[in-house]
């Protein structure tokens, strides 16, 4: 297959994809093999949270849209352009997924078809039923994939290169397991906010997006604020407000209630608005339905330190206030150039 026939590809995939929203899914006549996968991929998605708990529809439907309006040919070029993809030599790769959030392998996924390599898939048991659907409906829309797309449930064999995700105790695993081999060994990160005190409430507001999208189980979610030293939280609370609701999932009011009573039983001083705690503490990883945060006195300082921790954190949060910072709201719907721990998947496949 040519770049241009595997891009085309994915296009049509985003295109299947952009039906599917949680308050207005309509079937576009035009997108192929909807006859076959449409109603099917309804069902499937209200099914998700039969498998696993925490994928609710509307969960389930932002990852959907995310990848719609990242599956464009616009963005599949700007992404693909610096690389000479030609110098590729075919390789079988494994992929061991997570699955705290819904199709949170899709890039390694998409990465090793179209830089024209094979992929193994070990999925997660809490993930196993979204990327084989996709699958089948990138083999539908180009059959020739059908011999480059293997989902394994045994023992991983005969792969050239390896890409795995896990905690930290499973990345010693992974590493020891695969040091024969060329890897990507992704472990734990968490994502932070710096704040000044000057934001906005609508800035506020989007940083609860932030902490509160998939449940906050997602390395992407900001779990940790730092804020100055005479910080007020009472702007942070009014402008989450909105999120109240999170505490009407069983899940998440399971764990508020039990890591709430942790803290209190430890004595902790706690910030609370009823399915919030906010708990002074200088980790980075922070329970489900808690935030950590951290004061500082000095920006550049703070710079600094942050420089150090790099390793444990997967973005950062800031109205510019760190280089390179995401915006308030976005760190959800990170462009297909935006690597996972800063490491580029696309030239690990190409040179390795």
């Amino acid at each position: 297959m040519t770049l241009d026939t595997k891009k085309n590809v994915f296009v049509k995939l985003g295109e299947f994809l952009a039906q599917f929203s949680e308050n207005n899914t309509v079937k576009n006549r035009a997108v192929l093999h909807n006859d076959r996968f449409f109603d099917a991929f309804v069902d499937l998605i209200h099914l998700s949270q039969s498998h696993n708990g925490w994928y609710t529809p509307e969960q389930v439907y932002f990852s959907i849209q995310s990848w719609a309006e990242a599956l464009t040919e616009e963005n599949l070029t700007q992404w693909l352009s610096p690389y000479d993809l030609d110098k590729n030599k075919s390789k079988n790769v494994a992929l061991i997924l997570a699955g705290n959030i819904p199709l949170v392998g899709f890039h390694d996924f998409l990465s090793v078809l179209i830089t024209g390599n094979t992929v193994l898939i070990k999925t997660s048991s809490n993930d196993q039923h979204l990327l084989p659907f996709l699958a089948k409906y990138i083999i539908a829309v180009e059959p020739e994939f059908a011999n480059k797309i293997n989902f394994v449930e045994g023992k991983l064999e005969n792969f050239d290169a390896v890409i795995a995700t896990g905690s930290n105790n499973t990345a010693r695993y992974f590493e020891y397991y695969f040091k024969d081999k060329p890897s990507i060994i992704r472990k734990s990160r968490n994502s932070i906010a710096v704040l000044t005190g000057n934001e906005t409430k609508e800035q506020l507001t989007a940083l609860g997006e932030d902490i509160f999208r998939y449940f906050g189980l997602g390395c992407r979610n900001v779990s940790k604020l730092f804020v100055p030293k005479d910080y007020s939280f009472v702007a942070f609370f009014e402008a989450i407000f909105e999120y109240k609701d999170v505490i009407y999932y069983e899940k998440y009011a399971n764990n508020y209630d039990y890591n709430k009573a942790v803290f209190l039983m430890s004595n902790f001083k706690l910030l609370d608005n009823e399915f919030l705690t906010l708990k002074e503490d200088i980790s980075h990883a922070s329970p489900i339905s808690s935030v950590f945060y951290e004061k500082y006195e000095d920006i550049e300082a703070l710079k600094n330190k942050l420089e150090l921790e790099s390793e444990q954190i997967q973005c950062i949060v800031s109205d510019g206030v760190i280089e390179n910072s995401t915006y308030f709201g976005k760190t959800q719907k990170p462009a297909l150039w935006n690597y996972a721990d800063n490491i580029d998947t696309i030239s690990f496949l190409i040179t390795t």
